[in-house]
């Protein structure tokens, strides 16, 4: 049975950071690194933390310095790109008094493992985002609990502004999925009947499948409540069924984000290009019968499918059959070697 590989990166820079190193390795499964007269059989030795920091930081989900902030800002610092895809950074003197929250903090998770860490070591843990420190909700984080992707990322700075301020924030929510059933943080919230804000400075956040506006005070949070159907033939590539939706989204005026399942006929479960299609999504699969499509409505059946297939559909029928409505959003579109069709699903 194969191990997976530690997660948290653990850095000491002193002998006094290793011992606590050591416990931090032990509580939170993590590999433990530290300079080359410090290497032991449980650790490994480094020359130069900053030459480390640059193999290890897109290695790793998280990573603990033991050191001053100092060091670990000058050893990171290269290598950041953007809170959506930095990984977590926490920081602790090697005493143990103090744990803190260094980058990406909502996202990545270092708010959460701060907490985490002084709760293990008996340290005071030290988180400066604004809306922790105001105890209103982040919406990184209420979206991703909410199993909502975020498009139009940049709103999320005036979003968290006035969160943090205490300020209202519009909610246009059609599909009643933006479900803040807790009274202590509904109350930052104003929900609207449209796709405007009360003000026009207050900040919107729009939980739609469908495009609008880009503007610096209007979030999308996307539901993933699309389903592609999808038709291709035998070795279609990734890449071609990815572009196809994307065309099949514009055309349609819908976000890919929302995409939450690919269908398709069964005889395309093995297809290796649809799976990686899935998987690059995130979208979930679902293949029906032959038999199954063929109880469809679809409204533009091909004889070239009825012939390799047994099937007058496959994309249009899998679509509308999948999404439990029988509607479609955006009908057939072809590729030479796809096709997509998309639905609202139930």
């Amino acid at each position: 049975m194969s191990v997976s590989p530690p997660s948290t990166a653990i850095y000491a820079v002193t002998e006094k950071g290793l011992d606590l190193g050591r416990r931090l390795a032990a509580r939170f499964d993590g590999a433990l690194f530290a300079p080359d007269r410090l290497a032991a059989a449980d650790v490994t030795g480094y020359a130069s933390l900053t030459a480390l920091v640059g193999e290890t930081f897109p290695t790793y989900r998280a990573h603990l310095f033991v050191c001053a902030c100092g060091i670990a800002v000058r050893a990171i610092a290269p290598h950041l790109r953007d809170k959506q895809t930095d990984p977590a950074v926490v920081c602790l003197d090697d005493a143990g008094t103090f744990a803190v929250s260094l980058l990406s903090g909502h996202l990545g998770g270092a708010n959460a493992l701060t907490r985490e860490v002084a709760a293990c070591l008996g340290a005071t843990p030290v988180v400066t985002t604004a809306t922790d420190a105001a105890g209103a909700p982040a919406i990184e984080m209420l979206a991703r609990s909410l199993g909502l992707a975020m498009e139009n990322a940049v709103a999320t700075r005036r979003v968290n502004a006035a969160l943090a301020a205490g300020q209202p924030v519009a909610v246009f929510d059609p599909l009643g999925v933006f479900a803040v059933t807790d009274p202590a943080m509904a109350r930052f919230f104003v929900w609207v009947a449209a796709p405007v804000p009360p003000e026009p400075e207050v900040p919107l956040l729009v939980v739609d499948w469908r495009l609008g506006p880009e503007t610096p005070t209007r979030l999308y949070l996307r539901p993933r409540v699309l389903v592609a159907g999808v038709g291709c033939r035998r070795g279609a590539p990734a890449e071609d069924i990815l572009a196809l939706l994307a065309q099949a989204c514009r055309l349609g005026r819908l976000s890919a984000k929302s995409v939450g399942l690919f269908a398709s006929i069964e005889a395309k479960r093995n297809e290796p290009g649809l799976l990686e299609a899935a998987a690059t999504c995130g979208a979930d699969l679902q293949f029906f019968s032959a038999a199954a499509l063929a109880d469809v409505p679809a409204p533009h059946p091909s004889a070239l499918v009825i012939k390799h297939m047994g099937v007058g559909s496959v994309c249009e029928a899998a679509a509308m059959l999948a999404s439990g409505r029988g509607s479609l959003l955006v009908p057939k579109t072809r590729s030479k070697l796809s096709t997509v069709a998309l639905a609202l699903g139930g």
